[in-house]
Order: structure tokens, then sequence, then C-alpha cells
């Protein structure tokens, strides 16, 4: 397949002011970081002389900022604790202009937290403050009120799942028949063990492992891709799904057929919240009036950009039409 340059650029100057929802779990990255010159004399681990630290917006959020760097409207519906993590985020959220009239305190959670301590540019260790239990019936039903009185707003909504809670079974099924009955895009980025949850869903949007694992498939070439993406747009009854195959580029399933987009990335140097950015740039150029092949092209250019840079990253238009017209 071909596409038009002229026509990518028409969608992406269509991005401004398009208004995009959010929904998903909500998370604070916190990165320390230090050298290591010597052994703990109390256990065999490394001593981390720390003298910086950093704190980022993860989760949904992520994927929020990526649609803001894009030009779109965001808004973020989502669940934080009462604490002082909360405060940070609900700080870091509001000076990237995003909407949060949506987001919900709950004293009874904590704020996920993943604190990362990296040494000489080498994750040491991990630490994550979180809760994966299901939201209460209370906080779902107040979310789909709060969704509903504002769905019809939105031009489409990308549900970011990274397995904390929010994104359960009951509040999928009444969001998506929501959306349905607005006629609104509905955009997931899976966690692999919920994949029922989202049937009937616009596109799916998982890396290859995601994939396999929700299938019980392994993938040993193009034929058993083919497959495999055959397996879940039947399951599910998609209307599209991109699977991400990192330096391989992506593959793309729509009306039966489908078709490999090779990297668009120039060089690699972090990986880190490419599918935020790649479900930003999907679902932002549907709203725009791309079909699947020419939204995951455009989204093809915005994670090629992004892995080009350190930490979680997002592209923006000018850097994805200078890319573009250097393809």
């Amino acid at each position: 397949m071909k596409v038009n340059k002229i026509r990518l650029k028409n969608i992406i100057s269509r991005f401004k002011g398009k208004k995009i929802l959010v929904v998903g779990d909500l998370i604070l990255d916190h990165y320390i970081f230090g050298k290591v010159e010597r052994v703990s004399p109390e256990a065999p681990v490394p001593v981390v002389w720390a003298n910086k630290e950093n704190f980022v917006c993860g989760g949904a959020a992520n994927a929020a900022l990526n649609l803001v760097s894009l030009g779109a409207e965001v808004s973020l519906c989502g669940v934080l604790g009462r604490d002082y993590f909360a405060e940070t985020l609900f700080s870091l959220i509001g000076k990237s202009k995003i909407k949060t009239s949506l987001v919900i305190k709950d004293e009874n959670r904590p704020t996920t937290l993943k604190t990362r301590i990296m040494a000489h540019h080498q994750q040491v260790v991990r630490v994550d403050w979180e809760s994966v239990e299901p939201l209460s019936l209370k906080t779902n039903k107040e979310i789909l009120n709060r969704v509903r009185k504002n769905i019809k707003d939105f031009d489409a909504v990308i549900i970011e799942d990274y397995g904390k809670g929010v994104i359960n079974p009951a509040l999928v099924e009444d969001l998506v028949g929501l959306c349905k009955s607005e006629k609104k895009i509905v955009a997931v980025d899976p966690k692999e063990d919920h994949f029922d949850y989202y049937e009937g869903v616009t596109v799916l949007t998982p890396n290859l492992k995601e994939a396999q694992a929700a299938a019980n498939m392994k993938v040993r070439n193009n034929n058993d891709l083919s497959l495999l993406g055959k397996v879940i747009m039947e399951k599910l009854k998609l209307h599209a799904l991109l699977i991400t195959l990192g330096e391989e580029g992506m593959m793309l399933f729509f009306d039966n057929q489908h078709c490999l987009i090779p990297t668009a990335a120039i060089e690699v140097f972090d990986v880190t919240g490419a599918g935020d950015t790649v479900i930003a740039a999907f679902t932002l150029s549907l709203s725009c009036g791309a079909s699947y092949y020419e939204a995951a092209i455009v989204a093809n250019f915005a994670a090629g950009i992004v892995v080009g840079k350190l930490g979680a990253a997002a592209a923006n238009k000018k850097e994805l039409i200078k890319r573009i017209d250097e393809s």
C-alpha cells in the first residue's frame, strides 16, 4: 500500500483542537539517579550514591501528554489516592494543560508509584507502591456518571490498561457500550490477561508479547503472525488491530486484510512509553478522518521519533511533519 505525504500532513494539520478522553491507570514514575562505587557491608547489594531525582507522568497520564504534544485537547479520567504522590502527579498533569475534572481521589487506594533506581545508566532496582484490586462498584459508577455527562464533548476515547484496577470488566463493558451508543472511536492499549474485556472496541494496540500471551500462541514467522491477528480480530470482533513489533515495525489488521509496516525509527535509544505514543497518534489520526492504514503510518512515524529520545518522551507535530518529509 502507498500513502500520499500531502494527505498525511493534512491529517496532522487537523490534530489541533480534537478532544480526546483518556481513561486508565494513572502512574507516577519516580527516578533516582546515582553512582555505584561499593557493595553494602550489610548484604551483597550495591550501594547507590544518589545525587538526583525526577518525577514524571506515567501510565494513562503519559498517553495524555503524547496527545497534548500532538495538539489535542485532552481530558484524563482515573483514580488517585489522597497522598503526597497524588498531589505530585496532579501537579505534573495540571502543568501540561490536561483537564482533570474527571479524575477521582480515593482515600482507600494508594497512588501508583514506580521508583526506579538508576546507576551509570542502568536500572539497579524498581520499587512499586500500588493496589491492583479492581475499583469498588461505587467508584466504577462515579467514573461512568462523569464520563456519561461529558461523552458528547469528545471525538475519541482511549483506554489505557496497566493492570492497576481501574480498567475492570464492569467498567469497560459499560464504557464501551456508552461510546458505541454515541458513535465514538474507542482505542485500547491492553493488558495481556484482560483481552476478554475489550470485545467490540474500534482498535486494540498490543505489542507482540501481549498478543501472543492473550491468544496462547507462539509466533515464529509472518504466517504465524497473520494467524495470530486473525484469531484476535475474530474473537474480539474488532474493527482494527495494530500489533507493535519493536524494531520490526508493526502489523495492521483491518477489513479482512493485513499489512506489515516497517519501523520508521532512525536510531533507537529508549522504547519507554512508545506504546503510549502509538495509541495517541493512531487514535488522533482516526478522529481526523484518517483510514486505519493512514493512522498506522502516522503512528509509526511518531513512534520512530520517540524511541530516538531518552526516557518517556513525546513527538510533536513539527517533528512528525519533518520526519514524513524526510522519508
